[in-house]
């Protein structure tokens, strides 16, 4: 029998509204100064406001730190290291997107390390954490990208991507207030919630897939399915954006334990190399990843099919997992997302470094239920190039 190791972030508040519990939250910990890590976007237009003005006005010491940017390179994270080092802070907060809460929860853990980030990077660092540091919350305001209730940081190197990775690096408490996504403009919509669903499928067909891990990730996909296109297409839409910040987060939860695999994979790659949205980098590709393991997870593939709202009962596992494909294909074209690599502008110069640079990333290409092998990868980056799904000869 196969035993399971679950994990989940030891508290989360997740609802409309969810954002009166930061005060009490905040209180548990008694902190007097406060780091906030956000990007300057959400100060501008006064989101990040709504988290900062409640707490000063408990009369605590709060400082904003928005030196943060999309898909951030290892110097942001040393920057912000090094900051929160010498700041003597007392609680790290997170709030924003993937970028900032893994920002977050990098200067919570390894402002109480010594060394650098870059000693800590799963690849190649040759430090463990080893101890839990400051308390830290987490704050999303997109619905896409599950850092709230993961233990990865994400960092960008020259032409890839790397991890810093450990337990202690989870969230305190998790606050997920649909509320707060209601400003996120609509071909980020459609980004991180592409991203969501990418974490739930994935996570559904990894090799660590648990029965725990199967019914977050079809409940996420299920969510996601029927409000990802309402919430891009109206970003008012109250009850499209809950189902949306319900099935990031349970897709968040579902990854979390079961991990991701190919699709991410490839995708850190076109971060690492063109600075694509880590969320559009998961979408151009997923079509074309799912269509190429399609043999290796057929059953596995009709459930998702089911889940996004199709119907599998009158079809052989084979014709579903086709439909399923094919289903993924509508709604990242539906949300507006480019379908080629070369939409994204990319050469097809390009596909030898990007295959050289995704080989690299065994973690992740551990956990598909179809191993693959360079001349796999390559052809699915010829696939995502050229627009045509392909599968193994």
């Amino acid at each position: 029998m196969t035993v399971s190791r679950i994990t989940f972030t030891p508290l989360s508040y997740v609802g409309w509204g969810a954002l009166e519990h930061l005060l009490p939250e905040v209180g548990r910990f008694s902190p007097q100064k406060i780091l906030v890590v956000t990007d300057p976007v959400l100060e501008q237009i006064g989101l990040v406001q709504r988290v900062t003005a409640p707490l000063m006005k408990q009369g605590y010491d709060v400082q904003v730190y928005t030196d943060v940017v999309p898909e951030p390179p290892l110097e942001t994270g040393e920057n912000l290291v090094s900051f929160t080092r010498h700041g003597n802070f007392d609680m790290v907060i997170g709030v924003g997107g993937g970028s900032a809460m893994d920002l977050a929860k990098l200067a919570a853990v390894l402002a109480m390390h010594e060394g650098k980030v870059a000693d800590y990077l799963n690849l190649t660092g040759t430090k463990k954490v080893n101890t839990k540091g400051l308390p830290k919350i987490l704050i999303p305001t997109t619905s896409g990208t599950g850092s709230e209730v993961t233990n990865i940081s994400v960092l960008s190197l020259d032409t890839t991507k790397d991890v810093v990775t450990h337990d202690h690096l989870l969230a305190d408490v998790a606050i997920v207030d649909p509320e707060l996504t209601i400003s996120v403009p609509p071909r980020v919509t459609a980004a991180t919630g592409i991203d969501a669903l990418t974490h739930a499928v994935e996570a559904y067909i990894s090799v660590n897939a648990s029965p725990t891990t199967d019914g977050l990730a079809l409940q996420a996909i299920r969510l996601i399915a029927r409000s990802l296109r309402k919430a891009v297409e109206n970003g008012t839409d109250k009850q499209a954006r809950i189902d949306m910040s319900n099935g990031s987060y349970l897709a968040g939860l579902a990854f979390f334990n079961a991990g991701v695999a190919s699709v991410h994979a490839l995708a850190y790659p076109l971060g690492g190399q063109f600075h694509i949205p880590h969320g559009e980098s998961n979408a151009v590709l997923l079509p074309y990843v799912m269509g190429y393991i399609r043999k290796s997870c057929t059953k596995r593939m009709a459930d998702i099919l089911n889940a996004l709202g199709g119907n599998s009962s009158y079809l052989s596992e084979e014709e579903a997992s086709y439909r399923c494909v094919e289903e993924l294909t509508r709604l990242v074209d539906d949300v507006g997302i480019p379908k080629t690599l070369g939409g994204f502008g990319i050469q097809e110069t390009a596909l030898e470094s990007l295959t050289e640079d995704a080989v690299k990333q065994k973690r992740l290409l551990a956990r598909s239920p179809l191993l693959l092998q360079e001349h796999d990868i390559r052809t699915i980056y010829q696939s995502a190039f050229s627009g045509i799904i392909t599968e193994p000869k």
